[in-house]
């Protein structure tokens, strides 16, 4: 029995943490403690509940006991084990501070044995040592799952709106309800002509809201919900992405449009600058400065500058800038029917060289397969004492070395196969696109596209002139050619004078 003038604060504390479900009820500890108590002779001056984790410092109720205690309020505190009082090292710290001290002479646990000796004091310290360990080991556990689980393409959290999760196989599936609202939300921001705030009037009015389903969705709950690419596949999850197993709901093409309105609706608008389409494209032939558009009598006119000094250049009229980029773009285009000709020699191309590879790769693998064979009888070898420890040591060395770059020299078939004559089949397509957009495109995107063929762009006497990029520039020079339209014009081109310049 303890003496009747020392008094006591009882501490209880239940942890919000999941992993933490075993340990006993605020409930069941307090009805524990209190036979303790009772039975022990140990007179409560207060009980202290409370239900938050202690693997970080910071617990309200926890604070204001230890700061009674450090007022003389109490001796000693009563509670079920010490992981209860902490599971850091700073409240476990702070307890043995104040056992130091003389302001805690009595720590009573129904389930650990303490006394304010050294020897108490070593096992006590030990105990909060074996808590904390518990919570970061438990800690990297739950992590290393979660990582997992993303590895394998599930979703390891609450399902998104328009998602449930099945709680049998911990994956996410379509909400049948929700989802068509979320589909209709993406596809109606991509066409450009709704706003945030139109998007959430339309879901409000069509009865989606959160997962609580109690709320009307938010600006920023539809801000969030359209840059999160798990609808079409892919999680991101801290920063990182992984793909997915479940449904997507869009696809990448409606999210990635709406990616755009979003980014370019962030920007802030310029005002007080009419949108000119060549302002800011060209630089000066003569001075280098920036040429920029003013309108004079009703026409937009080209000018520069003239910042640095005074300039000779005179001035060009936007409509003449069009006609000659549209001039420029049919240099560098094909008719779509010799085009055609030319991606079906490259789809010709790629077969042949498809199957050759084929076998190649097919060699190697058997090489794999005898590698391996020769891998396992000499472990037999070695086994029979027929061969030595260094011997087949060295041997190994030697076959893994030979296996590791067979599987190399595979993974490069891979590759190569994937990206075989792509920068050529994307240039042929391009020059289709530039023909029809030199006859009918808009002046915006007719300069998009020759941004695509060239750079250094300038404008001096009147005219445009630009450097072209390789395969361009090599177009340009073939179209002067007179077999320029002969039947076997992709075949008949060597698009490699030199050893990089078609990397």
């Amino acid at each position: 029995m303890e003496k009747s003038n020392m008094r006591y604060f009882l501490y209880a504390r239940k942890s919000t943490d999941e992993a933490d479900k075993q340990v006993l009820s605020i409930e069941a500890q307090l009805v524990e403690l209190r036979e303790y108590a009772n039975k022990e002779g140990l007179p409560i001056a207060r009980e202290f509940v409370e239900s938050k984790t202690a693997k970080e410092p910071g617990r309200e109720v926890f604070n204001e006991m230890m700061a009674k205690l450090e007022q003389g309020a109490a001796d000693g505190i009563v509670a079920w084990h010490p992981d209860r009082l902490a599971r850091n090292s700073v409240d476990g710290g702070r307890i043995i501070y104040l056992v130091d001290t003389g302001r805690i002479t009595k720590l009573k646990f129904p389930t650990f044995w303490f006394d304010p000796t050294p020897q108490g004091k070593f096992m006590l310290s030990i105990a909060f040592g074996q808590s904390k360990y518990y919570v970061d080991n438990l800690s990297e556990n739950v992590k290393r799952g979660l990582r997992q689980k993303l590895r394998n393409g599930i979703w390891p959290s609450w399902a998104p709106m328009g998602y449930l999760n099945n709680q049998e196989n911990h994956t996410i599936y379509v909400d049948k309800e929700r989802a068509p609202l979320i589909k209709k939300a993406f596809e109606l921001y991509a066409t450009g002509n709704y706003s945030i705030r139109e998007l959430r009037q339309f879901l409000n009015s069509s009865g989606l809201v959160g997962r609580n389903q109690k709320k009307a969705l938010s600006i920023g709950n539809c801000h969030y919900f359209l840059r999160n690419p798990i609808y079409y596949g892919v999680m991101r999850y801290y920063g990182e992405v992984y793909e997915a197993k479940h449904e997507p709901i869009i696809s990448k093409d409606v999210f990635e449009k709406c990616q755009v309105l979003l980014k370019n609706k962030s920007k802030p608008k310029q005002r007080g600058f009419k949108p000119y389409v060549y302002r800011g494209i060209f630089h000066c032939e003569h001075c280098g400065c920036f040429i920029t558009t003013e309108t004079q009598k009703g026409h937009n006119y080209l000018r520069c500058t003239k910042r640095k000094s005074p300039c000779p250049a005179r001035y060009t009229r936007e409509e003449e800038a069009d006609r000659q980029v549209r001039e420029i773009l049919k240099g560098v285009s094909l008719p779509p029917a010799l085009a055609a000709d030319a991606l079906d020699n490259i789809k010709k191309d790629k077969t042949k060289a498809a199957q050759a590879g084929e076998e190649a790769a097919q060699n190697l693998r058997d090489k794999l397969v005898i590698l391996n064979d020769q891998l396992g009888k000499l472990l037999d070898m070695v086994l029979q004492g027929s061969l030595t420890r260094p011997e087949y040591t060295h041997k190994k060395a030697q076959l893994v070395d030979e296996k590791k770059e067979i599987e190399n020299k595979l993974a490069a078939f891979a590759r190569e196969e994937s990206t075989r004559n792509e920068p050529l089949k994307r240039f042929y397509e391009l020059c289709i696109v530039v023909g029809e957009s030199a006859v009918s495109g808009s002046p915006a995107d007719n300069l998009q596209i020759m941004r695509k063929i060239g750079s250094n762009f300038l404008l001096g006497g009147q005219k445009i002139k630009l450097k072209f990029n390789f395969p361009s520039e090599k177009l340009r020079e073939l179209r002067a050619r007179a077999d320029f339209f002969a039947p076997d014009f992709h075949n008949s081109i060597n698009w490699r004078p030199l050893r990089d310049s078609n990397p």
